[in-house]
């Protein structure tokens, strides 16, 4: 599973120029409507989170557990699972993860009680490690070294799509269905993805090829990639955690509607979709500038949302401003985690999401308890700025780090 790279220079993004009009291939779109399936679920649970309380007699922060649950699966699924499926082909690796990920959305849309829907969550988690850690391979492949940061770039997209079409979709077909609905729907969608997968993704058995778990390991070594870990873990912390309980926020203190909650939730998908792409390009350029100012971003951000998030028309509008913030270092932070860790690309590629998932489930986690402070709605927004605020530490570190390295070269 070597080879999964994603650009870190303007030199790489130039060599790419030559072949910047040629179509990619299909396979890449297949792939890319996996990620917004596993996008979708995710958080599709944040929207929903008053009726799965109320269907399953649980504390609103006890339901969301569901998302906290689901980071944990994709903390430990990312990084094993790539290690796991080295030498399956591929395109079973691919087929058998939206089995799971099918199967998963059954249980939980067919179960009576909160702990199944946790069982459930966490192994559609697992799948959906399974399949992000082969999908970038497969899609440099398919498109070729001379397109494939294009093509990770197109299959990234379609997770950060389902934050402005599927999440919003999903919280409407909650309300006309019930909760279980979108469970039941993304089920559908994840067979008929098994099917363009079996028809689109090429045989290739990966078994023969030599692959030493101690050299993937030998990226753990690199303090650099720790710094990226660091920084992942406290952005997502920050700004995800506050987005697990945003539907409490918008109804009971800034006063909107619930029907209106999905529209809402449109504004932050459309603001992660524009940080996701406006960052990738930033980042090109000046990688470490731009993890600064997200992370600074994020957390002004957030503090003024749990300030102002009393009045309704501030509240719409700093929900989309968060979401095109707290996504401006993503795509920056992988490509560093993909550069630092030398030899083991593909590890380096799962361990940030690993590292995004972890900050998410920390602060989901510690965003539910600040439900019961003196903020109330608005606790997890306060306490989301000073997570958010934490990642500059290892930011600004590692700036003055490769200044450091840099300065020897430039004598």
């Amino acid at each position: 599973m070597q080879g999964a790279t994603l650009p870190a220079s303007v030199d790489d993004r130039a060599a790419e120029r030559p072949s910047a009009s040629r179509r990619l291939p299909a396979v890449i779109y297949v792939l890319a409507l996996g990620t917004f399936l596993m996008g979708t679920t995710e958080f599709v649970v944040a929207g929903l989170l008053p009726e799965i309380a109320d269907d399953l007699r649980v504390s609103v922060a006890r339901a969301g557990l569901a998302i906290t649950v689901f980071a944990v699966g994709m903390i430990i699924g990312a990084p094993l699972m790539s290690m796991l499926t080295l030498r399956l082909p591929a395109r079973m690796t691919l087929m058998l993860a939206l089995g799971v990920f099918a199967a998963g959305h059954v249980i939980a849309a067919v179960g009576d009680g909160f702990g199944l829907l946790l069982a459930a969550r966490f192994l559609t988690a697992l799948a959906t490690g399974a399949f992000w850690a082969v999908a970038n391979v497969v899609a440099t492949r398919a498109a070729g070294p001379a397109a494939s940061s294009r093509a990770v770039g197109v299959v990234g997209s379609g997770a950060m799509l389902a934050n402005v079409v599927g999440v919003p979709l999903g919280a409407f077909a909650g309300q006309l269905m019930g909760w279980r609905g979108p469970f039941w729907i993304l089920a559908v969608l994840a067979v008929a993805a098994v099917a363009l997968i079996a028809r689109r993704v090429p045989h290739e058995p990966r078994g023969g090829q030599t692959v030493s778990i101690l050299s993937e390991l030998s990226a753990l070594r690199s303090g650099r990639l720790w710094l990226v870990l660091a920084a992942c873990a406290a952005t997502s912390a920050g700004v995800l955690g506050t987005y697990t309980y945003i539907a409490p926020l918008l109804t009971d203190r800034a006063g909107i509607a619930a029907g209106l909650v999905p529209l809402v939730l449109v504004g932050f998908g459309a603001g992660a979709l524009a940080g996701f792409l406006v960052g990738g390009r930033l980042g090109d350029v000046r990688p470490y500038a731009t993890t600064i100012k997200a992370a600074a971003s994020a957390a002004v951000v957030l503090a003024a949302l749990g300030l102002l998030s009393g009045f309704a028309a501030p509240t719409v509008a700093l929900v989309a401003l968060l979401g095109l913030v707290g996504f401006l270092g993503t795509p920056v932070l992988i490509a560093l985690g993909v550069r630092f860790a030398g030899r083991a690309p593909t590890l380096g590629s799962a361990l940030t999401v690993s590292a995004f998932n972890l900050g998410t489930a920390a602060g989901s986690w510690i965003a539910g308890l600040a439900l019961d402070s003196p903020f109330h709605t608005a606790g997890p927004a306060v306490i989301g700025a000073a997570m958010a605020a934490v990642a500059l530490i290892p930011t600004l570190t590692l700036a003055l780090v490769q200044g450091r390295r840099a300065q020897p070269a430039a004598g």
